[in-house]
C-alpha cells in the first residue's frame, strides 16, 4: 500500500506532460480542420450550379471591331410605284387584281372619261380658233405695214420731185430768170416734204413694233395654251390606267363604280425580286449617318453588307429615317414587310481586346460580368467601349484568353460567386 501511494506522488516528466499537450491541441487541430472543410464543402455543394452548355462563354482575343450604332428597319420592294388617278371620275371596270404578275402598259382598269374627253375635244377646238386668229392677225399686220411703206415710197418718189424742182428755181435765180421768192417757197416745200417723210419712216418703226409686239402675244398665249392642252392630253392618256412597269400588282381599287377624287391612289405595282429598307434611328446620332454609308443587314444569322441610299433630312417623333440598299437586292432572305436589325458602321479599331457582344451590352460604361475560375463563375468589374454587331470592346478589367459569361446574368446579380458544371 505504501508502495503505491509512492508511485501516485511521484511527479510526471515534463517532456511527458508537453509530448501529451502537442498530441491534445493537434486532436483539437485536425478537428478544426476536418469541422472546416466539411463546411467548405458543404458551402460549395450549397452555390447556385449552372450548366456550361445553358450558358453563353466568351473568350477575350483581340482583333479589329468595326464600330458601329444599331437601328431598326422595314424590308420594302426596291422599285414601288403608287399609281393615282389624275382626274375625278368613276371605275367602270377592273382587268386585273392584286398578286397579278403586270408587264409595261398592261390594263388595270378602266374610267370614265367622257366628261374629260369632252373638255379635250373642246380645247382641240379652241386651238384652231387660236391659230386662225393669228393667222388674221399676221395679215392684218402686214397689210397695214405695207401700206405705211406704199405712203413712204411715194412721200420719197415726191421729195425727189420738189429737190429737183428747187435745184431748177436756183439755177433760173443765177441767171436773172428766176425770183428769189420762188427759191424759197421751193426750199420751204422741200423742208416740210422732208419732215413729213421723216413722220411717216417714224410712224412705220412704230407701228412695226406694236404689231410685233401683238403677234409675240398672241404666239405667247398661243405657247401656254398648248402647254394645257398637252397636259389635258397627258391626263386623259393617264386615266387610261395602265402598268408603269414590269412588276407585281400589290393593290388595286376593285370597286367597280365607285367614284374617285383626282390624286386618290387607285393602284400599287411593286418589283417583288429587288429589296431595300425603310429604316430609321434615333436622331442623337443623326451625324452618324450619311449617304454611301456602309451598314450590315442582320436577318435571322444572315448579316447582309448594305449601303445607306438617301437621309431625311427632317428629325419625326425622336427619330430620323433612311433608305438602305444591299448589295444583293435579291438575297432569298429578303421578303417584303420584314422587321430587320441593322449596324450603320462608323469606324473601324484594330488590335482590341474584345468579347463577343450579347444581351448584357447597353452601350459603352462600367458592367460586373461573370468570369470562368475553373468550375466557379466570380464577378469582376469590367469596363466596356464601343461595339458591333458580333463584338464589344474591352477597355479595362478583363485579359487575353479569359473567359466571360456574355448571356444576361441579372439575376445572379449580388452573388459573390457561382457553380459551374459540364464540359468546355
Amino acid at each position: 500500500m505504501k508502495a503505491d501511494n509512492e508511485t501516485m506522488d511521484r511527479q510526471i516528466p515534463v517532456s511527458e506532460q508537453r509530448r501529451r499537450k502537442m498530441k491534445r491541441m493537434g486532436i483539437a487541430i485536425a478537428i478544426a480542420v476536418a469541422v472546416l472543410g466539411a463546411g467548405a464543402w458543404l458551402g460549395t455543394q450549397m452555390l447556385p450550379t449552372l450548366n456550361r452548355k445553358a450558358l453563353i462563354i466568351s473568350e477575350v482575343d483581340r482583333g479589329t471591331i468595326d464600330v458601329s450604332i444599331s437601328a431598326t428597319g422595314r424590308i420594302v420592294p426596291a422599285f414601288e410605284e403608287i399609281i393615282v388617278s389624275p382626274i375625278s371620275s368613276q371605275i367602270l371596270e377592273v382587268y386585273a387584281h392584286s398578286g397579278d404578275s403586270v408587264d409595261v402598259g398592261t390594263p388595270l382598269l378602266r374610267l370614265d372619261l367622257q366628261s374629260a374627253e369632252t373638255d379635250y375635244a373642246k380645247a382641240l377646238d379652241e386651238r384652231e380658233i387660236r391659230r386662225q386668229q393669228t393667222t388674221q392677225l399676221q395679215a392684218n399686220t402686214e397689210t397695214q405695214l405695207s401700206d405705211r411703206r406704199m405712203q413712204i415710197e411715194v412721200k420719197e418718189m415726191e421729195l425727189s420731185q420738189l429737190e429737183a424742182q428747187l435745184r431748177n428755181e436756183l439755177y433760173l435765180d443765177s441767171l436773172g430768170s428766176g425770183t428769189r421768192d420762188r427759191v424759197r417757197q421751193a426750199e420751204t416745200t422741200l423742208k416740210t416734204a422732208q419732215m413729213q417723210l421723216a413722220q411717216l419712216r417714224q410712224q412705220y418703226q412704230n407701228e412695226q413694233r406694236v404689231r410685233q409686239a401683238d403677234l409675240r402675244m398672241q404666239q405667247l398665249q398661243n405657247g401656254i395654251f398648248e402647254k394645257g392642252l398637252d397636259e389635258k392630253r397627258r391626263t386623259l392618256d393617264d386615266a387610261k390606267i395602265r402598268s408603269p412597269r414590269r412588276a407585281t400588282l400589290t393593290y388595286i381599287n376593285s370597286e367597280v363604280g365607285s367614284t374617285i377624287g383626282a390624286g386618290q391612289k387607285i393602284a400599287v405595282v411593286s418589283d417583288l425580286s429587288h429589296f431595300k429598307a425603310e429604316c430609321e434611328i434615333s436622331d442623337t446620332h443623326s451625324e452618324r449617318v450619311r449617304v454611301g454609308g456602309a451598314v450590315i443587314l442582320r436577318i435571322g444569322k444572315e448579316h447582309l453588307p448594305a449601303t445607306i441610299n438617301t437621309v431625311t433630312p427632317l428629325s419625326q417623333n425622336g427619330a430620323v429615317t433612311f433608305t438602305v440598299v444591299p448589295e444583293d437586292m435579291s438575297h432569298p432572305r429578303l421578303r417584303s414587310g420584314l422587321r430587320t436589325e441593322l449596324f450603320v458602321i462608323t469606324s473601324i479599331k484594330d488590335d482590341v481586346l474584345r468579347i463577343r457582344n450579347g444581351s448584357f451590352y447597353r452601350g459603352p460604361g462600367d458592367y460586373s460580368l461573370f468570369v470562368v475560375e475553373g468550375d466557379l463563375l466570380r464577378p469582376r468589374p469590367v469596363r466596356l467601349g464601343e461595339c458591333n454587331y458580333d463584338y464589344v470592346e474591352v477597355i479595362s478589367g478583363l485579359e487575353q484568353g479569359e473567359q466571360v459569361v456574355v448571356s444576361d446574368m441579372t439575376k445572379y446579380k449580388g452573388k459573390e460567386k457561382l457553380k459551374l458544371e459540364g464540359e468546355d
